[in-house]
């Protein structure tokens, strides 16, 4: 992404955050047969040690880790955000240009294999993160007969664990509008028109430090 200082997000913490609340990614790898591109759920490491930064733990279906060349060389993770349309109509009458706001995080590593069972133990974790929200959670390892299932389907797979060694991260959230223009976009962004987003609404507040 380019650089622009107003937009930059540097806050590990917030970074954590964009991926706890935003899971699905694009994996891109520059491999031998050129550009290679997925799209998988990741979730942080909790377990890792602070000193080592951002790590993802994840997975991939087979072949795909063959097409990645997975572990070979540095991959690419991307983490969208809330993003959407803003109108020049929501600034004032002087002339203006639309643009897009968004949150976005670009994190490079070169993603470590897991084994069959800390592969196993991401799959766990991933269905456990999704399945907690349900009234009654499906567990992927929940009993005998669910344990030997995961097993056959943990075969299909290939886990990675990877530590962030470059990132960049934007939010473009209007930090360069007075405040009288923020508040019109953030009534459009809440109302009910064509490019209404309450949840690009909320990352302008957090960034704004506006209440409702």
């Amino acid at each position: 992404m380019r650089h622009n200082p107003i937009f930059e997000q540097g806050d590990p913490a917030e970074i954590r955050r964009l991926i706890r609340e935003n899971p699905r990614a694009t994996l891109i790898s520059h491999t031998e047969s050129g550009l290679v591109a997925s799209h998988y759920p990741v979730l942080l490491d909790e377990e890792a040690d602070e000193t080592d930064g951002i790590v993802l733990v994840s997975h991939v279906g087979r072949p795909d880790e063959a097409l990645h060349e997975l572990g070979r060389h540095e991959l690419l993770v991307i983490i969208q955000g809330p993003h959407g349309y803003i109108s020049p109509g929501w600034y004032d009458a002087a002339p203006a240009v639309p643009t897009w706001n968004f949150v976005a995080a670009h994190l490079n590593g070169t993603p470590e294999l897991l084994s069959d069972e800390e592969n196993l133990r991401v799959l766990d974790r991933l269905v456990d993160h999704f399945e907690e929200r349900m009234p009654e959670p499906r567990r992927l390892s929940g009993t005998e007969a669910n344990a030997a299932y995961a097993a056959r389907i943990a075969a299909g797979t290939v886990g990675f664990r990877l530590r962030v060694n470059r990132l960049t991260a934007k939010s473009k959230l209007s930090q360069n509008k007075p405040a009288e223009t923020v508040a019109r976009i953030l009534g459009e962004l809440e109302g009910d028109g064509p490019y209404a987003s309450p949840g690009l609404a909320a990352e302008m507040r957090r960034v704004h430090g506006v209440d409702r």
